[in-house]
């Protein structure tokens, strides 16, 4: 409180709004607001610029994968790098916006483009390439090596079908090896939300081994089948009568 004269006390003086100090003019509401409205108008179109982009992203990575399995590398390498030219350009374009770069669609579309580039990578037995060669940020990386043991699944099931179980085996072997790896993030999820990828690559891996296990059963009561059909063959044959 303040001491008036005569040693009372005296009211506080505030400013009034019809001071100079709160005037309008002074103020300036109308250009603040004009120019949030600039500012929000770009964010606005390099948005839906960024969600075209992202969109096809996702679908050229989806066709990457399906030419893989097709056995179409020429075709998942052409589609890849289509890609991979989307990925530079949403980074050049939201190079001033990391409110924008670090958003769920464009890590989702990060996502589909690291779990393609693997796929391609380890069928034709390249080294794979990590988030600087791809130019994507690690988290989102990470997050795609957990969709990229979900890829290895299916190939790992079109070589059973084909009955081809030794290179199913070591399909599932390198699975086992990813899957480890990826079990050496522990981060909270608000930094990266791994923990999630790396359950249900758990569930995968677990599936997986069961179907490997029925396999190999199955091939080696077959041999067994076979070995005796031989035999008896043999046996009965009328070169054996006697």
């Amino acid at each position: 409180m303040a001491c008036g004269e005569g040693g009372g006390w005296a009211e506080p003086t505030f400013l009034s709004p019809s001071s100079d100090s709160f005037s309008g003019e002074n103020m300036r509401i109308e250009e603040i607001i004009e120019g949030i409205r600039a500012v929000l108008d770009e964010k606005d179109a390099l948005r839906e610029e960024a969600l075209r982009l992202t969109r096809e992203i996702v679908r050229l990575s989806g066709d990457t994968v399906k030419a893989v399995h097709r056995g179409d590398f020429e075709s998942a390498q052409k589609r890849l790098d289509e890609a991979g030219k989307r990925v530079g350009e949403l980074r050049e374009k939201l190079a001033r916006h990391p409110d924008l770069y670090y958003t769920g669609y464009v890590q989702s579309a990060h996502q589909e483009y690291v779990e393609a580039s693997l796929l391609l990578h380890y069928v034709q037995g390249k080294p794979f390439p990590g988030p600087g060669e791809l130019g994507i940020p690690e988290a989102d990386y990470a997050l795609g090596v957990g969709d990229f043991i979900g890829e290895l699944r299916r190939y790992f099931l079109r070589l059973l079908i084909d009955g081809d179980v030794e290179s199913a085996e070591r399909v599932y072997r390198d699975m086992e090896d990813v899957y480890n790896a990826l079990m050496e993030l522990e981060y909270p999820k608000g930094l990266v939300n791994v923990r999630q990828k790396q359950d249900q690559a758990r569930h995968i891996i677990e599936r997986t081994l069961e179907d490997l296990t029925r396999a190999k059963l199955s091939k080696a009561l077959e041999e067994k089948l076979g070995k005796a059909l031989s035999v008896l063959a043999r046996e009965e044959s009328p070169g054996n009568e006697g």
